[in-house]
């Protein structure tokens, strides 16, 4: 027996695993009469077939008759390939299987298969989606009850309940970082404090003549180039500001400080 093919539902299909396409796709109906099992297998039987190439024997089924009205009984027996695919550690698998067969009631599967195509400048193939068959028989792998199969699910188990993560003593101190004395950001801002300079208080008459000479130049002005200018305290800044000038609220100059009309000599424009 070549490597098992999986089998599904065509509604199952239809709903989930379709890729969302705007172009029709002909399906081959050459093989939509030929009748296929649907077979559950254990995981750890499923896992080892995964590993088999496509060429090598998988196993064998066995049909046996048993009586003109009873149903035949059928098993599986694995090739020496795929019992010799185990990983290092691991536990023999049972080598025999019964397949349990059950009837296919109000339901219509099938199998198929999809082939993505190409589509670039020199190629393009569309894809391939073909019927591999109808289900006509559901059965189910079963692994004998004996010694050997307890012993593995024993093993199984016990590593499934090994946690993920332990404790480990340590007998020195691990450092995984090292310290620094401070951060680039902070001593960058220290630096620039630094240059700036402390801000002390001018007198008063000196900060409006700084302003009054600044509000020559522009109109508007925004209370951080202010400071700027005059090197000042904002909140002092903002006290002197308050009995010279104005603050916008309104656009177009909303949040900008303005001189109040009785200190504006501004030139008007004389009408002719």
């Amino acid at each position: 027996m070549s490597q098992p093919q999986a089998s599904g539902s065509s509604e199952g299909r239809e709903r989930g695993d379709r890729a969302p396409t705007t172009t029709a796709v002909k399906v081959d109906l050459s093989m939509v009469n030929r009748g296929i099992w649907l077979v559950k297998v254990p995981k750890y039987l499923a896992a080892r077939w995964e590993k088999i190439p496509g060429d090598v024997e998988a196993g064998k089924l066995k049909i046996y008759k048993t009586g003109a009205d009873a149903a035949p009984r059928v098993t599986l027996s694995l090739s020496d390939a795929t019992m010799c695919l185990k990983e290092p550690g691991e536990n023999d698998i049972p080598r025999e299987h019964s397949l349990i067969a059950g009837p296919v009631v109000h339901q219509t599967l099938a199998a198929f298969d999809h082939v993505t195509g190409i589509s670039d400048a020199l190629v393009q193939e569309p894809d391939k989606v073909s019927i591999l068959g109808k289900v006509h028989q559901k059965l189910e792998c079963r692994p004998p009850s004996d010694v050997g199969y307890m012993l593995m699910k024993k093993e199984e188990i016990r590593k499934a309940s090994q946690p993920v993560r332990s404790v480990q003593q340590l007998d020195r101190v691990v450092n995984n970082y090292k310290p620094v004395a401070d951060h680039k950001n902070n001593i960058e801002y220290e630096e620039r404090k630094k240059a700036e300079g402390k801000k002390a208080r001018e007198d008063k008459d000196k900060v409006l003549e700084m302003l009054f000479a600044a509000f020559e130049k522009h109109q508007y002005y925004n209370v951080k180039d202010l400071v700027k200018i005059t090197n000042q305290p904002i909140g002092y800044l903002k006290e002197v500001l308050k009995e010279v000038c104005n603050y916008c609220v309104k656009n177009p100059h909303k949040n900008m400080w303005e001189l109040k009309p009785e200190y504006r000599h501004y030139k008007q424009d004389v009408d002719d």
